[in-house]
């Protein structure tokens, strides 16, 4: 009998749905099939089982949000980083407000008064020590019913200012929605801000999502993939120090700008060619 998963499943008549609930715990949250999308160096690098497997050279790239966090995470480290070091966080915050439950110590009550948050208290003065990302989920227009990658996005790529036409994650999400248009129905382009000291993406529309694909993507929004790219999984060393707990990739110290949120529209949903064309760069 082959040994071999891929062989195994191959004929199976029930589709795999994903992993339950105790797999997940013993394995330690975290699955080897896993797929992200990178912005290291900037550059774009397709990531599985967390070894680095295709980049572009290409400085856009078109994706459709499938989910997203609802809010902003934070983490915290101790110590300088360094790359491939096994590390677990010292305080962490799943919604930017306050310290989970599982942190064993604090730093403070809430995000807001702790002293890591704080602009200057990163290294060398710049930026903030506690940084803070925003997690969603994409898939590529060419093919929407493939692979759901994780997009993790570093505060300078999250908050901001629109710039010609293109705007930081949040901001851009908020256009969207003063259009009374849902993000799953956009084909966004991504692309790196050339002026920007680190690798920083801003994002702007590019076309609609066909309607024979909606429902394809509502699939997705709901597939285990996409509800685990969102999950902020921590991993806390144990004191043999043999947990697989890898320091977070997102390496941003800027601190964001505030942006405030513009109301919907109203009226019913526009049509998303006129958005695209009334938005898109001349």
């Amino acid at each position: 009998m082959s040994n071999d998963l891929a062989t195994m499943f191959s004929g199976a008549m029930v589709p795999v749905e994903g992993l339950d609930d105790d797999t997940l715990a013993v394995a330690g949250g975290a699955r080897q099939g896993n797929k992200r999308i990178s912005i290291k160096g900037g550059v774009f690098r397709k990531y599985a089982g967390g070894k680095e497997i295709g980049a572009i050279e290409d400085r856009h790239m078109e994706v459709i949000f499938v989910k997203m966090a609802h809010k902003a995470s934070r983490m915290y480290y101790e110590g300088a980083y360094q790359e491939g070091q096994k590390i677990s966080p010292a305080c962490w915050s799943a919604d930017s407000d306050k310290p989970d439950a599982e942190v064993k110590t604090p730093l403070a009550s809430s995000c807001l008064d702790c002293p890591k948050s704080v602009k200057g208290s990163g290294g060398g003065g710049m930026g903030t020590a506690c940084r803070l990302s925003w997690r969603t989920a994409v898939v590529l227009p060419k093919d929407p019913a493939g692979d759901v990658m994780q997009l993790v996005l570093p505060a300078t790529s999250a908050f901001g200012k629109e710039d010609t036409g293109r705007w930081p994650f949040r901001p851009y999400i908020q256009h969207l929605a003063s259009h009374n248009v849902s993000a799953g129905r956009v084909i966004t382009k991504m692309a790196f801000d050339t002026k920007a000291p680190t690798p920083k993406v801003l994002f702007s529309p590019a076309g609609k999502v066909d309607d024979d694909i909606l429902q394809i993507i509502a699939r997705q929004a709901k597939s285990p993939a996409a509800e685990a790219a969102i999950k902020m999984n921590v991993f806390q060393m144990d004191t043999t120090d043999d947990a697989p707990a890898q320091r977070a990739e997102v390496a941003d110290e800027v601190q964001p700008v505030k942006v405030e949120s513009k109301k919907p529209a109203a009226t019913g949903e526009k049509d998303i060619s006129d958005v695209v064309k009334k938005w898109s760069k001349k």
